[in-house]
C-alpha cells in the first residue's frame, strides 16, 4: 500500500518525488515502494458550462437567465485530461491507502486539489503539505509535519464559493449585458470594478482644463529662493507659492528687484525614516514596475521561477509583509548564505556582525500573518550566475529587501530658511544625509537618483543683494494615467473609493483580488478590448469606458467586492456558513438580470462578429508568431499560428518535451515567443531520469522546433 502525493505542477513534483527517493517513473508520476508522487497542470478540474445543464443554454437568451443551477457541476478540463485521468485511476486504486495534498499552500492550490479529490469521488483520508519554500529541507520538514487534510475545510469552502460566485455573475452578466448591447461584453466581479478605477481616472484627465499661474524666484547668490505666501486651509498655515494673476507676479518682481534680502528665520530639523517592510508580492510587483518597467504579470512569473526552479526565494503569492517567531533561527543562516556572494557580501557581513539582530515588530510579528510570511531569500547557496537578468533584477530587490530591515534607520536634516525683501517673503529648503543607513543598499531608478540639496551655512538676519528675480508661467497639470504600480496600489487600497466605514476597513486587508490574480486581472482587461498599453500608462479603450457607463453601480463599485470578500475571508475562518453567502450571490445575479431587462440606454458598441452557434470565447493571445507575426494560439495539442488558413506552418506540439519530463504550458510558450529560449530548464535525462538542467532554444523553420542545447548534470 502506498500514499498518493499530488502536486501542482510537474516541476513541483519533481522536487518532491527527489526528497522522498521516488525515482522510479511511470506514465504521469514518480515512485518508491512507499509513495506515489503525481501532479496537476494548475487547474485539471474546472466548472461546467451552462449548456451542459441543459441544451437552451447554448444559444444565448434573454428569456433564459439568470442561470442559477442547484448545484454546480465541475468537469475535468479538455486539454489536460489525460493527466486526471491518471490521477483519478490512482485515486480509485487499492493500492492508494492515503493522499497527500501537495498542491500551493493557498486558496487556489487547496481548490485545485479538492475539485480533483472531489470529481474522482475519492473517500479516502487525506493530510496537507503546507510549506513556503521549495527547498529540499522545507519539504523534509512539511512532510515531518503535515496536517490533516480536514483543517483545510474552512479554507477550501472558501475557495469554492469564490470559483461558483465568480462563474454565477460573470456567465449571467456577461451574457446579459452581450445580449443588451449586441456586443460581447465581458463582466467580472474584480474586474469591471477595477476598470471603473481606471476609467474614473481617464474621465479626470479628460475632463481636466489647466489653469495658468505664476512662481516668482529670487536668487541670492549662495542660494535661490521662491516666492510665498501664508493661507489658512483647514485651519492650518499653508504655503501658497502659486499666483493667479500674471500682474501682481510683475509687480513682486519690480518691487524686489536689485533690492537687499535679509534672512528672517531658519528652522532645522533632524528626522529618520525606519528601514521598510519586507516585500509581499503587490509590493514587489510595484517595485519592479517602477524601477525596471515591468508589468504585474512578468514579475509574478519570474518570482515564481525563482520560487520554484531555483529554489531561491519563498513562496512568492503572499499579502503578508512579516516574518513568524518560527523564523528567527533561520534569519542568519540566510544571511551567512547571502555573505558568500559577490553581490552581497559587504553588506550580509555587517549584518551577522551585530551582536544581536534588531528583530522588531516591523519584520516578526505573529499577530499579522497570513496563509504565508514575506518573501524573503531561502537557506539555500544562491546561484546568482545561473539567473536570468529579469531573474537577477527580482532576486537583487528580494535579497536587499530582506538585508535592509536589519539595518539602521536612514538619518537627515532639513532645512527651511526663509528670506524677505520688501515685505515679500521667499522660501528656500534643503536636505543633507546624515547616515545613509538602510538605504545604502537601495536599488534606484534613474528618476529616484537625486543629489542632496545642500544650502550655504546662513544665519539669521544675514543679509544679502538680489542678484536677479523672474516670474515664470506654469500652467495647472491633469492627474496621470495610471500605470500598473499605480493600479495596483488602486487595487490594494480600494476602501478608499468606499463610503461605508465598516466596508473601507475591510477592504483595508483585501482590496480589490489578491496579489497572486491582480496581474491575471490586468491582463485580463487587455486581452478583452477594455484597457492597452501605451508606455507604462493603462489607458481605457472606448469599449471599456462604455462598458463602465452602461452598468449598474453594483457592479463597478469596489463596495460589491468589499461585500463578498469580507463574506470570503468569514467562510475562511469558518464564521459564515457557505449557503448564506450564496444565497445573497443568487439574488446579486437576479438582480442583475432585471437591471439589464428593465434599464435603457443610448450608448451604442462597435460593431462586432455576430455570436453563432460555434462561437468560442477568443483564445489567449501567447505571443506572436515568428514566421508571419499572426498570433500564437492554443489548442488540445499544441501551439499553432492564427494564419494556419493562410498557410502558415508554426506549430509546437504539447508533448515535445514528454521524453525529459517538461510539460509545455501556456506560460512555457509565453516566455518561449518572448526571448527564444529558455534558460537553465530543469529537466530529466529519458534514459537515466538524471536531473539536468538544459537551454530549450525556438528554431524557426518551416515550421517551429525545439532544440535542447547546453545540456548539463544540475549542480547539487
Amino acid at each position: 500500500m502506498r500514499k498518493l502525493v499530488i502536486a501542482e505542477k510537474p516541476s513541483v513534483a519533481r522536487d518532491i518525488a527527489k526528497v522522498l527517493n521516488c525515482g522510479k517513473k511511470g506514465e504521469g508520476y514518480l515512485y518508491n515502494d512507499e509513495y506515489i508522487v503525481s501532479w496537476a497542470i494548475g487547474h485539471l478540474v474546472t466548472l461546467c458550462d451552462p449548456e451542459e445543464y441543459d441544451e437552451k443554454y447554448k444559444k444565448w437568451r434573454m428569456e433564459t437567465l439568470p442561470i442559477i443551477p442547484d448545484e454546480i457541476k465541475i468537469k475535468p478540463i479538455k486539454n489536460t485530461v489525460s493527466q486526471y485521468k491518471i490521477l483519478e485511476k490512482m485515486l480509485k486504486s487499492k493500492d492508494i491507502e492515503s493522499l497527500i495534498c501537495a498542491t500551493d499552500s493557498g486558496r487556489e492550490g487547496e481548490l485545485i486539489f479538492r475539485y480533483i479529490y472531489k470529481l474522482s469521488g475519492c473517500n479516502k483520508p487525506f493530510r496537507r503539505l503546507w510549506i513556503s519554500s521549495m527547498t529540499a529541507q522545507a519539504i523534509k520538514d512539511g512532510f515531518d509535519n503535515l496536517k490533516d487534510g480536514r483543517e483545510y475545510d474552512a479554507l477550501y469552502n472558501s475557495a469554492k464559493c469564490r470559483s461558483e460566485a465568480d462563474w454565477l455573475v460573470g456567465i449571467n452578466a456577461t451574457r446579459a449585458y452581450t445580449l443588451k448591447y449586441n456586443a460581447l461584453l465581458s463582466i467580472g466581479r474584480v474586474q469591471t470594478p477595477t476598470l471603473a478605477i481606471i476609467t474614473a481616472r481617464q474621465k479626470e484627465i479628460d475632463s481636466f482644463v489647466p489653469s495658468e499661474y505664476w512662481e516668482v524666484q529670487a536668487d541670492f547668490g549662495e542660494y535661490k529662493g521662491l516666492w510665498f505666501e501664508l493661507k489658512k486651509t483647514d485651519g492650518k498655515n499653508v504655503e501658497e507659492t502659486k499666483i493667479s494673476s500674471k500682474e501682481r507676479a510683475a509687480d513682486i518682481v519690480s518691487k524686489v528687484k536689485g533690492k537687499t534680502a535679509f534672512v528672517k528665520s531658519i528652522e532645522r530639523e533632524e528626522k529618520k525614516t525606519p528601514p521598510p517592510l519586507l516585500y509581499d508580492l503587490t509590493e514587489l510587483q510595484r517595485d519592479c514596475n517602477k524601477k525596471y518597467g515591468f508589468s504585474a504579470q512578468q514579475t509574478l512569473s519570474v518570482v515564481q521561477d525563482l520560487y520554484e526552479k531555483r529554489k531561491m526565494v519563498t513562496y512568492p503569492r503572499t499579502d503578508c509583509r512579516y516574518l513568524s517567531d518560527d523564523m528567527i533561527p533561520k534569519l542568519k543562516i540566510i544571511a551567512s548564505k547571502l555573505k558568500n556572494t559577490e553581490q552581497y557580501s559587504s553588506y550580509a557581513d555587517y549584518v551577522l556582525n551585530l551582536p544581536k539582530l534588531p528583530i522588531t515588530k516591523r519584520i516578526v510579528d505573529n499577530s499579522k500573518l497570513s496563509d504565508h510570511h514575506a518573501i524573503i531569500p531561502t537557506e539555500t547557496n544562491p546561484r546568482i550566475s545561473a539567473l536570468s537578468e529579469r531573474e537577477f533584477k527580482v532576486y537583487d530587490l528580494i535579497a536587499r529587501r530582506f538585508l535592509q530591515v536589519f539595518y539602521p534607520y536612514y538619518v537627515y536634516s532639513t532645512t527651511r530658511i526663509v528670506t524677505e525683501s520688501e515685505g515679500e517673503s521667499f522660501v528656500t529648503r534643503g536636505t543633507s544625509v546624515i547616515s545613509k543607513g538602510w538605504t545604502e543598499l537601495n536599488v534606484k531608478s534613474d528618476k529616484e537618483k537625486k543629489n542632496e540639496d545642500i544650502l550655504p551655512d546662513v544665519k539669521e538676519n544675514d543679509s544679502f543683494s538680489i542678484k536677479s528675480v523672474r516670474s515664470t508661467m506654469k500652467k495647472t497639470k491633469p492627474p496621470q494615467p495610471y500605470n500598473e504600480a499605480g493600479l495596483l496600489s488602486a487595487m490594494e487600497n480600494a476602501g478608499r473609493f468606499v463610503e461605508d466605514e465598516e466596508l473601507k476597513e475591510q477592504l483595508k486587508d483585501s482590496g480589490l483580488g489578491t496579489p497572486a490574480t491582480r496581474a491575471a486581472i490586468i491582463e485580463r482587461l487587455i486581452q478583452v478590448g477594455y484597457i492597452v498599453r501605451k508606455g507604462k500608462s493603462l489607458i481605457p479603450t472606448e469599449k471599456g469606458k462604455k462598458l463602465i457607463e452602461v452598468v449598474p453601480p453594483e457592479l463597478k463599485s469596489p463596495e460589491t467586492t468589499g461585500r463578498w470578500e469580507k463574506g470570503l475571508t468569514s467562510i475562511s475562518k469558518g464564521k459564515m456558513d457557505t449557503s448564506k453567502f450564496m444565497g445573497s450571490i443568487n439574488r446579486y445575479v437576479n438582480y442583475i438580470i432585471t437591471q439589464a431587462n428593465t434599464t435603457s440606454s443610448n450608448v451604442k458598441f462597435a460593431a462586432e462578429n455576430p455570436r453563432g452557434k460555434k462561437r468560442k470565447n477568443m483564445p489567449e493571445i501567447l505571443g506572436t508568431c515568428p514566421l508571419c507575426k499572426g498570433h500564437i494560439f492554443e489548442n488540445s495539442k499544441g501551439y499553432y499560428c492564427s494564419n494556419w488558413r493562410q498557410g502558415c506552418k508554426f506549430t509546437i506540439w504539447k508533448n515535445s518535451l514528454e521524453n525529459y519530463g517538461v510539460a509545455i504550458t501556456p506560460d512555457f510558450i509565453k516566455k518561449l515567443m518572448e526571448n527564444g529560449k529558455i534558460e537553465d530548464l530543469f529537466v530529466h535525462k529519458p534514459d537515466t531520469s538524471e536531473e539536468c538542467l538544459c537551454t530549450i532554444a525556438l528554431t524557426v523553420d518551416k515550421g517551429g522546433r525545439l532544440e535542447i542545447n547546453n545540456l548539463r548534470k544540475a549542480e547539487k
